[in-house]
């Protein structure tokens, strides 16, 4: 039996430098609505006194724009995230902060502002909260292959009001800005680290662990949680010791910790240098001065030939990949959720082949999988799909989303109470702008994001049937943030899955949510774990 795999190619098809300052403690007091509705909402963090809003829709509170580190520009790029600045009187904080630069050009809606200037986050609170409350905390990591996104996408009031939650969703380093494995860079650091982007999530956590209870929130208890790269993310903190006690609940959603493993040090560092010289950066004593006085537009340029693999394991901050870490039993242990799509792969089949011939498809199959593709052939006929568009997007769903979900699934399982789900909705929205004329690309890798949050790149308004799932999806995460257990009462009951091959997997479907334990067979994962793992 040959252990599951690794790949990402396919997943990844996208300021002055401020002192430190001594951190003040966060004053516990906030002022909230008065009963009229008419007061703006207030919290004081370490930095000083935010001034949120009500959202009109949901009437949640919100607080927009908040610094958790500061500006990392000029003399900071490339440079572990430090403290934020403090502020005197009150701080508007009505309005989302700029995306970080984008090293992908699919990912934003246009117009969006961009900036290096970007480590900012916003919090959404229920409309009754008050300092003090011990309301459980969301924190969301957004996925876009490390290269692309934004957390301002991801509205988490709906999800606050109806759960009682505090939500958080965060802005980190994109691209080289986040991720280059350089020792020259490394050097500069404690963790001897170029993971940028990874330290910005856990700079975001320390942030909430410090400040929270000023919205509400209870910092002992904090659930970290995020999609595709996201939760690549979600793995990395799972992994790293220095994020210990940083949450205590983690959901990752269409990003196994099996499929997104992380380059070692010296895969990392060979492709940093790759990127640094098409960066016009090739003497070694000058390359981090060079690439801090780069513009981003030729960081951007650069990244096109050389993108991005995200974390790289093997340094003080990820000693070990987390797959292996976790395999180990030696990671941070905690409650999980974990789940896939039901056709994760057919966004990405059709972007990139999306009027694929049979033939096409024949000749792919049997150059991609050796001796072994007649057989993959057989198991996916063109025919049982109705398209090669269709078939390509079964094979690749399985032997990497799926299959690779359910693997890591009881890797966990094995360890901590595991909630393991598929999102199977046949007419769920896609992504705006990837929709492709003619192609089914229902239940994709990205469909579940719009019944969880107050999505922005949906690109059509959820049904009200479809409204019904993602209020039953929304308690579901609730009540996995506020006791580790996703139980609701009144909805499908969801028991923890076994480390068997025979995983219970919870079917989030608008017509019937139910439990069975036919996933496996379903994506075919017993033919899978027998074949050698593949680029995604």
């Amino acid at each position: 039996m040959r252990r599951p795999g690794t790949g990402r190619p396919l997943l990844a098809a996208a300021c002055a430098l401020a002192a430190l300052l001594t951190p003040a403690l966060p004053a516990a007091a906030a002022t909230t609505a008065s009963s009229g509705g008419s007061a703006r909402p207030q919290a004081t963090v370490a930095q000083g006194v935010l001034r949120g809003r009500h959202d009109d829709g949901s009437g949640a509170q919100e607080f927009l724009g908040v610094p958790y580190a500061a500006p990392p520009v000029g003399d900071a790029r490339l440079r572990a995230p430090q403290q934020p600045r403090r502020w005197t009187g009150v701080r508007e904080a009505v309005q989302q902060a700029p995306a970080c630069l984008q090293f992908s050009p699919f990912g934003l809606r246009d117009p969006q502002a961009v900036s290096e200037d970007c480590l900012y986050l916003d919090v959404y609170r229920p409309r009754t909260a008050h300092a003090g409350a011990r309301l459980p905390v969301i924190v969301w990591m957004h996925g876009g292959a490390y290269s692309q996104g934004t957390g301002t996408q991801f509205g988490g009031r709906t999800m606050a009001d109806l759960t009682g939650s505090v939500v958080v969703s965060i802005n980190y380093r994109l691209g080289q800005l986040g991720y280059l494995g350089l020792p020259e860079l490394a050097g500069e650091n404690a963790q001897r680290s170029g993971s940028f982007g990874l330290m910005d999530q856990m700079a975001a956590l320390r942030w909430t662990r410090e400040n929270i209870a000023a919205f509400g929130g209870n910092p002992g208890n904090v659930t970290v949680s995020g999609q595709s790269a996201g939760s690549g993310s979600v793995c990395s903190l799972l992994a790293a010791p220095s994020a210990a006690g940083l949450f205590h609940r983690a959901v990752l959603q269409s990003g196994p910790c099996t499929l997104l493993r992380p380059p070692d040090g010296a895969r990392a560092e060979s492709q940093a240098r790759a990127f640094a010289a098409a960066a016009g950066c090739t003497d070694p004593a000058a390359l981090a001065g060079c690439l801090r006085a780069a513009s981003g537009a030729a960081l951007v340029e650069a990244a096109r030939t050389v993108p991005t693999s995200g974390p790289a394991s093997g340094d003080g901050l990820l000693p070990v990949d987390p797959a292996t870490a976790i395999g180990s039993g030696h990671w941070n242990k905690v409650p999980v959720l974990i789940g896939s799509t039901r056709s994760e792969a057919r966004l990405f089949v059709a972007l990139t082949q999306p009027y694929l011939t049979q033939e096409q498809y024949t000749a792919q199959i049997l150059a991609g999988y050796g001796a072994a593709g007649p057989e993959v052939l057989a198991r996916y006929p063109v025919s049982a799909y109705g398209s090669p568009y269709l078939a390509l997007s079964a094979v690749t769903t399985d032997s990497a989303f799926a299959c690779q979900t359910a693997w890591t699934a009881q890797l966990f399982a094995s360890q901590v109470p595991t909630y393991f789900y598929e999102f199977d909705d046949p007419n769920s929205p896609t992504l705006a702008g990837a929709q492709v004329p003619g192609l089914d690309e229902s239940n994709a890798h990205s469909a579940e994001l719009a019944y969880l949050h107050d999505f922005t790149m949906g690109d059509r308004p959820l049904t009200a049937e479809q409204v019904a799932l993602a209020t039953r999806m929304k308690r579901y995460w609730g009540a996995f943030a506020r006791h580790g257990v996703p139980a609701v009462p009144g909805q499908t009951a969801w028991p923890a899955t076994g480390a068997g091959a025979a995983a219970t997997v919870l079917t989030l479907n608008p017509a019937a949510t139910r439990t069975g334990t036919s996933f496996g067979s379903d994506h075919q994962c017993a033919f899978w774990r027998t074949q050698p793992p593949r680029p995604v």
